[in-house]
């Protein structure tokens, strides 16, 4: 029976070692939770560090032994390993990096060597427990590589993939030295999930800048395979916080808080000790709101809790006095005998106590300059029962994307952050209260449950899709069968693309011209009896004659609007009017002059816009203007616009490759069919083939209706030199 196997850098529970043995902690937080349903059911297993260093072998058993009774299989990494791994690459080159704060960014090649080693390990870890059939989800930063060497291992596996914090613009990933491993470790996934469309689009345009993978609909198409991206924003256990709040144990904790404060309003920040959290921007900005509203003062009191964090790193150490100086320059500044305008406190807090503080803020900072996701602004809401209080929330955080009846505020801006302070402390209730109900609502029905579910539902379809869409490699064994039929057949028919599929892709179309050996070999295959070779192309007539007209060759060019069989005159499909190229012509100029490389070429009754030399970022957005633009204007007209390998093209409706190669299969009845193409006009001619015919579709781009695929024009050739054998 098929498992679901988790994968992270740490595991849900914490092993320490103490006076007494080892023990067992669970640990906090949203994905622990999130996660717990999956992880425990049946034998499905969660693989990742438990915390400690392994001493030695009888150790790691009995840890082995303890975990695995509670589905948990402990990855042990070395002291050496976590400095380099965790601390070093992890969190001192990609850290700083997807958060925005590249300054902060170390390269070091020993760190990176850690890193690729650790994702290594893990690699092993997950062989020796997942079977054929299972399901692997792997997660976050620190395991970028383990989806690609899983996919090595094992091509067939369905993997997911979701990253916790963001990802970055393209300008900022490729700074990096070990971008295009990075992005292709991830890219073994199925399907790769972010918390916002944000995020995503940065990938994709990753992706595409320094891969030169093309992604359409969040689709990625590589070598071997399609690839899911999308996002799945991550929720809360909300009943968890939201009984928490209503507990006796909460309401004693918000007692003695009150009777503390006195009847002081409060400001909550709950953050940790990280320089992505603009805690140290919060203060300043309470900071102006005392001086602009000096009647605030005596009345409300900053709570401000922040949670340790790697503070003997130098940026964490240097941050920490920051903010106990601003600290204490503030309470200095504006303490009275009565009135303390910060309170802060230097550790973490149970979820009761944690949900006490929720209950008594009546608003909740949650500026950070940068954040994944940042649950504390759900658990906030899951906590104010009474449905009052103000939520300010940075726009750069991704639940932005979903809480937009909070107060959203760039986290730089000082100003703007101390009026919305302002504004929250006078809110009037019902504004509160129609605002929280909102975000409750939301909070609720998209809880940690529901996103688990989700990408977990969203990798099952993905892969099925895969599968059913997905032509099989043209293996050994395919292409002995496939040289064995040719040969036994009476009547054959070849049906070759050339642009991508006999030659490869160039910057300029015209330098693209068939070498000696390509001429040889097409002339040698129109040679062969009872054998029929048609090139089947969206270029023009006129650079097909130029070519290869001279050869015993069959031509559909324009995509099916010229036809001409071998020693015969070009003849059109079909009457054509091509008038409206006056009309739509402008329009390509205009995105031409927008886009820099691009150009037009003009065939007898198609108009076509290239973009393979442009700006690749620019030039996908142009052509989504351009393709949606023309779609517009071409409604309900005879005309369609054709996507094609870097190019759209405007032609009349109804004229497809396919069309015209059934003329061939009705004249010539073969019982041997051979059609190789690239991109989706050739799709065409594979549709109206029959099902014993080889298609093959070449290079990238797995998701075809063709029987086989492989993997570049090399090899296209190659089996055609296999039929002259």
């Amino acid at each position: 029976m098929s498992r679901t196997i988790i994968v992270s850098n740490r595991l849900p529970t914490k092993v320490q070692r103490t006076d007494e043995g080892l023990t067992f902690q669970p640990s906090e937080g949203g994905l622990a939770t999130g996660l717990g349903s999956i992880y425990r059911q049946g034998d499905n297993l969660w693989v990742g560090w438990p915390g400690l260093f392994g001493q030695d072998e009888g150790e790691e058993t009995h840890i082995r032994e303890e975990l695995r009774a509670d589905n948990m299989a402990p990855v042990f990494l070395t002291e050496a390993e976590i400095h380099d791994f965790y601390e070093g690459f992890s969190n001192s080159t990609l850290w700083p990096t997807f958060h925005y704060f590249s300054e902060f960014a170390t390269y070091q090649q020993a760190h990176w060597d850690a890193y690729v080693a650790v994702n290594q390990k893990f690699c092993a870890a997950v062989l020796a427990e997942a079977g054929p059939d299972d399901t692997i989800w792997v997660h976050d930063y620190q395991l970028l590589l383990l989806p690609e060497l899983l996919r090595q291992a094992r091509p067939e596996a369905s993997i997911g993939f979701f990253l916790h914090i963001p990802f970055p613009s393209q300008e900022l990933i490729r700074v990096l030295p070990w971008r295009t491993e990075l992005l292709r470790g991830m890219l073994g996934a199925d399907l790769i999930g972010f918390h916002t469309f944000g995020y995503m689009r940065h990938f994709l345009s990753a992706v595409s800048h320094l891969l030169g993978l093309p992604a359409q609909n969040g689709q990625i198409e590589t070598p071997t395979r399609s690839v899911r991206v999308d996002a799945f924003p991550m929720g809360i256990d909300y009943e968890r916080y939201a009984q928490a709040a209503a507990s006796e144990e909460a309401k004693a904790h918000e007692a003695v808080y009150r009777e503390a404060l006195r009847d002081t309003r409060i400001i909550l920040s709950i953050d940790r000790l990280d320089y992505t959290k603009g805690i140290a921007q919060r203060l300043r900005a309470f900071d102006l709101l005392l001086q602009r509203y000096p009647e605030w003062r005596e009345k409300v009191c900053l709570v401000m809790l922040v949670v340790p964090s790697r503070d003997q790193v130098a940026q964490y150490a240097a941050l920490k006095e920051e903010i106990d100086e601003l600290v204490g320059r503030l309470n200095a500044q504006y303490r009275t005998i009565g009135w303390n305008p910060i309170s802060y406190f230097y550790r973490s807090l149970p979820t009761e106590e944690l949900a006490a503080l929720y209950r008594l803020a009546e608003v909740a900072l949650v500026t950070p300059m940068r954040d994944g996701m940042n649950l504390v602004a759900k658990e906030y809401v899951a906590s104010k029962l009474d449905q009052r209080g103000v939520l300010i929330l940075s726009e750069r955080a991704g639940a932005a994307r979903e809480l937009s009846d909070a107060l959203i505020i760039n986290p730089t801006d000082l100003s703007q952050l101390a009026e919305a302070m302002h504004e929250a402390l006078v809110m009037p209730e019902e504004e509160q209260t129609t605002r929280m109900s909102a975000m409750q609502a939301l909070v609720k029905r998209y809880n940690v449950f529901s996103w688990a579910k989700l990408f977990m539902n969203q990798l099952a379809y993905t892969k099925m899709k895969q599968q059913t869409l997905a032509p099989e490699m043209l293996t050994s064994p395919a292409t002995a069968q496939l040289l064995a039929d040719f040969r036994a057949a009476c009547q054959r028919l070849l049906l070759l693309d050339y642009d991508g599929t006999l030659v490869a892709f160039q910057a300029n179309p015209q330098r693209a011209e068939p070498g000696a050996e390509l001429r040889k070999l097409l002339q040698d295959l129109a040679g062969l009896p009872n054998t029929r070779v048609v090139i089947i192309s969206g270029r023009d007539r006129g650079t097909l004659e130029k070519w290869l007209g001279d050869l015993p060759l069959d031509f559909i060019a324009e995509h099916g609007i010229w036809l001409r069989a071998a020693g015969e005159d070009w003849q059109l499909y079909q009457q054509l009017r091509n008038e409206w190229k006056r009309e739509l012509r402008p329009v390509l100029e205009l995105y031409v002059a927008r886009t820099a490389g691009s150009f037009i070429e003009e065939k007898d009754y198609s108009l076509v816009w290239h973009y393979r030399r442009a700006d690749a970022g620019l030039a996908e957005v142009r052509a989504r203007e351009l393709l949606s633009h023309l779609s517009f204007m071409t409604a309900n007209t005879d005309l369609q616009v054709l996507e094609g390998n870097k190019v759209l093209e405007i032609k009349n409706a109804g004229i497809n490759k396919g069309n015209a190669a059934a003329r061939w299969l009705t004249q010539y009845a073969p019982d041997f069919i051979l059609a190789l193409g690239d991109d989706r006009t050739d799709e065409d001619t594979f549709r109206v083939l029959p099902p014993e015919a080889y298609s093959v579709r070449v290079g990238h781009g797995v998701r075809s209706l063709a029987r086989f695929n492989i993997a570049s024009p090399a090899e296209a050739r190659q089996l055609l030199r296999q039929l002259l054998a």
